[in-house]
């Protein structure tokens, strides 16, 4: 049975962590808010609230309800007009997967109102098929922390994706600095090469591998090891103002390792729960030394993933 109204909520995401480039996202105690209400009259109406509204766009063209009408239109029905309230929690183009509680909101939110004819991991695909990589996307949609490795098979036309659920110990406390500037994802996938050496390979399946355990067993010193990378990282700070100094004063404060969550420019550092506030406050004080104002917040691992509920 479909319903009238429906809330969709997202959490926000962070990607990479380091050496997963592409593979592997978390989901974040952060999120983004969805109301679909089936309208009488008219097409479609979108409001935004939150303290970056009026940099979304309010029409057709806006992602969310691109998403929307994707489902409608792989389920071969035609879309309800609809009236769409969206509360930001989520900073656009910081490098928090903003894109993918959109994309998994308007999937979500359709397959709702159309009476849930998909089940969660087709849902899934079309929101990989949408995004192009499932790191952000699958994590806001099944929450925790989460790898995703295609499968290639002979005589099929398109690979399939196996979903890793990955181990978090509660006492790893992810720290975000969100910065005052946004930073697009194709900016940051420009300055990256087209081929990687084997050594340079090697290394980042090497400290994926490290990184998985460090993560299960709280292991601080794994995770330090472990967070660095040589597919993206060392082509993207210097895209991000500051970032040697924020990490100085990261590792300073006793944080585990920093890397820069999804394509930047916000920083994220792993530390244990009793150091979290002083990588926090160490962060944001770095970057107001470079004349960058930040927002720095200590959070943890959402579980859940995109929830709905009857309004």
């Amino acid at each position: 049975m479909s319903e009238s109204h429906i809330t969709v909520t997202v959490p926000a995401t962070t990607a990479n962590l380091g050496p997963g480039f592409d593979c592997i996202g978390a989901a974040l105690t952060l999120y983004n808010r969805f109301k679909f209400s089936r309208l009488e009259v008219g097409k479609l109406s979108i409001t935004v609230t939150g303290t970056e509204a009026a940099k979304v766009k309010t029409d057709e063209s806006n992602l969310l309800y691109q998403a929307f009408l994707r489902l409608y239109q792989h389920i071969k029905q035609s879309p309800p007009a609809v009236a769409i309230e969206i509360e930001l929690g989520v900073p656009l183009a910081r490098g928090l997967g903003s894109s993918a509680t959109a994309i998994v909101g308007g999937l979500v939110g359709a397959n709702q109102l159309a009476g849930t004819p998909l089940s969660q991991a087709e849902v899934m695909n079309l929101a990989i098929a949408m995004e192009g990589h499932p790191d952000n996307v699958v994590p806001a949609l099944l929450g925790g922390c989460r790898l995703a490795a295609s499968v290639e098979m002979l005589h099929v036309t398109s690979p399939y994706w196996q979903i890793c659920d990955i181990p978090w110990q509660e006492n790893v406390v992810p720290v975000v600095a969100i910065p005052d500037f946004e930073l697009s994802t194709s900016e940051a996938r420009r300055v990256l090469p087209t081929q990687v050496s084997r050594v340079d390979a090697i290394f980042n399946t090497a400290h994926l591998g490290l990184l998985l355990r460090g993560l299960a067993t709280g292991n601080g010193e794994w995770i330090g090891a472990a967070l660095q990378d040589r597919l993206h990282q060392p082509y993207r700070q210097r895209l991000i103002s500051g970032y040697e100094a924020v990490q100085n004063a990261a590792l300073a404060a006793g944080a585990y390792g920093m890397v820069i969550s999804g394509a930047g420019p916000t920083l994220l550092a792993l530390t244990e729960t009793a150091k979290a506030a002083a990588v926090a406050t160490a962060m944001q004080t770095a970057w107001q030394q470079q004349g960058i104002d930040a927002e720095v917040r200590s959070l943890a691992i959402d579980t859940q993933g995109a929830t709905t509920n009857p309004v």
